[in-house]
This record gives structure tokens, sequence and C-alpha cells, in this order.
């Protein structure tokens, strides 16, 4: 079976043969001086053929040793073929000079009294043409490899990232259904309004959050348009605080990554108390530094409070991970209130 040739391959030893060519040059003139035009010419003519048999060696014959099972006959394979191909090498570039010389491509600047003259000449050069070539190819090999380990892991982060948003969506969306239901089974004339700020929240989920940023006002926009559904469900005992201070409301951000911590305290806060009920958010953005804080009620309790924290903040925490390297979210509470403060250095994207 013959084996496709690999572009990016060939333009690797087509570079490593010039090198190896201006590496010959400059050996040359160092050597016995004088003759440059020839000895490039000469260099260049004898890379011709050291590319061919070193690309044929490294891509076709290494490769067919290696699709051998038995590590018996891998290794003698490999010692004949290093063999010849220091054999080719060394009769092949002796013959391949006399053809450069017959077509007049070829310098002589040096004359051998014997055919194994030449071809001793040519031997220690082998070497130094599979050490060079190899340790290149092996280098190209490392970095190659390196390459798909790391497009493989961010591959993967971008599967996990998508796959936590989809889990985020609904989750987002079935909360807030049921807060339509709870209108509906009431049958309360805020049930029609409900649906119309829900069919926002949805427009908004559908059409803007498909790419991977949006700006910041985007984000205060959604987060009003959740609070007013949820203000529909509570009378006027419920208190609801929304500032923000942003220095750059086109200032870019992933779609829905502080709508969670809203929705916990609505969830988990404000639907658990039943006396004097509060939410209180504070969004700052200035010098590409976020800040969010989230305080909501709590139902007081006699026993010592212990920090809960949900699937939803530990889903967030773990977008946080994948999205930027500078980022603390931490949460707070007490008998009466629960605090969630995310800040993000939003310079810090990965």
């Amino acid at each position: 079976m013959i084996m496709p040739i690999d572009k990016e391959r060939v333009r690797f030893y087509l570079w490593v043969a010039l090198a190896y060519v201006a590496l010959g040059v400059v050996v040359d003139v160092g050597t016995f001086g004088g003759h440059f035009p020839a000895r490039v010419l000469n260099n260049f003519w004898r890379g011709c053929f050291i590319l061919v048999i070193n690309y044929l060696f490294y891509e076709y014959t290494l490769a067919f040793i290696r699709r051998r099972n038995r590590l018996v006959f891998k290794i003698p394979l490999f010692l004949i073929a290093v063999w010849l191909q220091l054999m080719l090498y060394s009769f092949g570039v002796y013959a391949w000079r006399s053809i450069g010389i017959r077509l007049h491509l070829y310098v002589e600047l040096r004359t051998f009294d014997s055919i194994m003259e030449g071809v001793s000449y040519g031997f220690p050069f082998a070497f130094l043409s599979l050490i060079i070539f190899g340790t290149a190819r092996h280098f190209f090999e490392h970095n190659k490899l390196k390459h798909a380990a790391q497009q493989l892991r961010i591959e993967k982060q971008q599967a996990e990232l998508n796959y936590l948003k989809s889990q985020t969506n609904p989750h987002f969306l079935f909360n807030t259904l049921n807060n339509i239901y709870s209108l509906a089974k009431d049958k309360s004339d805020l049930t029609a309004e409900s649906i119309v700020r829900l069919s926002k929240i949805l427009r908004y989920m559908l059409y803007e959050t498909k790419g991977e940023f949006v700006p910041v006002e985007h984000e205060v926009k959604i987060i009003n348009d959740y609070i007013a559904l949820e203000q529909l469900r509570y009378d006027d005992s419920l208190h609801v605080s929304f500032s923000h201070d942003v220095e750059d409301v086109k200032q870019a951000l992933p779609p829905l990554l502080l709508i969670p911590l809203v929705e916990n305290a609505f969830k988990h806060g404000v639907s658990e108390t039943r006396n004097h009920p509060f939410v209180d958010i504070h969004l700052s953005v200035n010098q590409r530094r976020l800040t969010f804080v989230v305080k909501n009620s709590l139902e007081g309790s006699s026993q010592k409070p212990e920090v809960n924290e949900r699937i939803g903040l530990s889903n967030l925490r773990r977008q946080l991970e994948l999205l930027y390297s500078e980022f603390d979210l931490s949460v707070h509470q007490n008998e009466s209130s629960f605090t969630a403060t995310l800040t993000i250095n939003l310079a810090t994207h990965v």
C-alpha cells in the first residue's frame, strides 16, 4: 500500500535539506576556501540527493520496520536498514556527483584516484546526514505530538464547557417554567405578563448566546428581565436591589455566566424565607476586572450555619476554571443571609 504524501512533512524535509546545504557550504569554504559559487552549486546538487534518500529512509523504510509486530525482527531489520542507508549514501553520492559533472551541474574541485577513494571520502558524511535529519525529525515529531495533545486538551475542555452550559440553560429554564406554573395554578392575572417576560429570556438564550462572548450590557439586561420575572411571584414584602457600575458596557463576557448566582439567590434563598426576604446584587466592571456580589436572605436557624454549595455554583466554578486563569468565587453564610462573591480578571481568558 502506497502511503500518502504529507505536504507538511515534505516542507519540513526541504527546510532540513536547505540547512544541511548551508552547513555544507560553510564547512567547505572554511576548510578549503575559495570557489564560493562552485561550492554552493555542488552542495545544492548533493543536497537534492540527500533530501530524497533521507525522506525515503525516515518516512518509508522506518515506517515499514515499525509495522513489524515482533521486536526480534525489528532490531535486525533496523540495523540492516541503517547499514544499507550508509552504503546508499556513500555510493549514491559519488554516482550522483559523477552525473552532475557530466551535466555540468557539479564542479569537480577534487579528484579521486579510484571509486572506493571517493566512496570512502563520503562515508563519514553519511553518519552526519543520518544524525542531522534524524535529530531534526525527532524534534519535529515531538512538537507535532505536543501540539496534537494541546489541541486535544482544548477540544476536551471545550466539550466539557459546552456540556456545563447545556446543563445550566435547561436548569435555568425549568426553574423559570416552574415559577410560571405556580402563577397559572393560582390563576394569577400575572401569568400572561410572566410568559411575555419568559419569551424575552428565551429569545436571548436562543439567538444571542451562540457566540463565545456577549457585551456586559446584555448580561445586565437579562438579569433585570429575570429579576422582573421572579418578582411577579412575590408581594411587596420582597426587596430586590440591583446596582451596577460598568466602565465599558461593550466589555466582552461569556453569555449567562452571572445568572446562576442570581438564580441561586431566588431559588435557595428568597423562596425559603418567610420574613423580610431580600436580594441585593451589585455588578462592577472596571479596568477589565469584574466583581459580582449577590446577597440574599435565609431563614433563621438556631443551628450553626453551614455553607452548602449547590450544583449550580459547582457548575459555575468549573466553567470559570475552563474560561479564566484568574478568578475567585467565594460564598459566605450566616444565620440570616447568604453571600456569593465573584471576581474575575477578564484579561486572563484562556
